[in-house]
C-alpha cells in the first residue's frame, strides 16, 4: 500500500465515468509497474464518480471539460488547504486534436514527481554561472507520438531521473520509459523544458524542440499550455490556489 492516495474525479461532460474509470485502471498500472521503479514514488489511485465525495487527505486529479486558464490543457497546483491538485481538460484536448488520456497521465506523473512545483536541478557551468532545470517528468517527451498504451489507453512517456544527470554519457543508460531519449536534457520533437539561467536576470524561460523541428506546429503540441511554467515565474505570495473539489 502506497503512502500517497490520489482520488481521480470526473467532472467532465465529454468523457463518461466508464471512460475515466478505465483510464484509472491503466494509470494505476503505469504508476506501480513503470513509474515507481524508476522514480521511487508510488501512489494508490481511486476513481471518484460524478457526485461522489473525495477522501479526506487525498491528493486530487480532476478531469474537466474546458480550461479554466487561457490556453492550459492541464496543470497541477495546490488547493487552498495545501493539498496537491492536478487538472486535465478533456474538452480542450479534443479541440486541440490531442489525446486527453495523455494529458491526464502527464499531470498525474508530474504531480507525483514534484507536488509543490519547487524542485530543480542545477547544472553549474562556471563558479559564477549555471542553469536550473525544472524537475518536470513529462515535458521533454510529452508529444502523443511518444506515448504508449496500457489496456487500450494512450499514456504519456516520462523521463527517468537520469535525464537530469549531466554526467551521463550518450547511450550509457535509459533516459525515458519509451527509450526515445539518448542523453541528458535531450528534448524530443514537440517537447520542452523550463530553465532558469542564474546569471541572466531574465527569470524562467522555455527551451523547446521547435528550432530543430520547425515544421511542428506549436498549436498542435502542449508547449506553453501549462501553468507550471507561469507559476515558477511568480513569487509564491502571488499564487492563487484552487478550491478543492467536493
Amino acid at each position: 500500500m502506497a503512502n500517497i492516495k490520489v482520488d481521480v474525479v470526473n467532472e467532465s461532460t465529454v468523457v463518461t465515468d466508464a471512460q475515466v474509470q478505465s483510464l484509472v485502471t491503466a494509470l494505476q498500472t503505469q504508476i506501480h509497474r513503470d513509474f515507481a521503479p524508476a522514480w521511487g514514488i508510488d501512489a494508490d489511485l481511486k476513481f471518484i464518480s460524478q457526485g461522489s465525495s473525495i477522501e479526506p487527505g487525498a491528493w486530487q486529479l480532476v478531469v474537466l471539460d474546458d480550461s479554466d486558464q487561457a490556453g492550459a490543457l492541464g496543470y497541477h497546483e495546490l488547493t487552498s488547504d495545501g493539498m496537491p491538485l492536478a487538472k486535465a481538460f478533456a474538452g480542450s484536448d479534443m479541440k486541440a486534436g490531442l489525446e486527453w488520456t495523455v494529458t491526464v497521465s502527464h499531470e498525474l506523473l508530474e504531480m507525483l514527481a514534484d507536488p509543490d512545483i519547487n524542485l530543480t536541478v542545477f547544472v553549474q557551468q562556471t563558479n559564477t554561472s549555471g542553469v536550473l532545470y525544472a524537475y518536470e517528468a513529462c515535458d521533454a517527451c510529452e508529444d502523443d507520438s511518444f506515448g504508449y498504451t496500457i489496456d487500450g489507453s494512450l499514456l504519456s512517456d516520462f523521463v527517468f531521473p537520469s535525464w537530469f544527470e549531466s554526467f551521463r554519457q550518450q547511450g550509457s543508460t535509459q533516459f525515458d520509459y519509451g527509450k526515445h531519449i539518448t542523453k541528458p536534457f535531450e528534448i524530443l520533437q514537440g517537447g520542452y523544458i523550463a530553465t532558469f539561467d542564474v546569471t541572466s536576470g531574465s527569470g524562467w524561460k522555455q527551451i523547446t524542440s521547435y528550432d530543430e523541428y520547425p515544421r511542428v506546429s506549436q498549436v498542435r503540441g502542449r508547449m506553453r499550455l501549462d501553468s507550471r511554467y507561469e507559476r515558477r515565474r511568480l513569487s509564491r505570495d502571488k499564487w492563487k490556489r484552487s478550491e478543492k473539489h467536493r
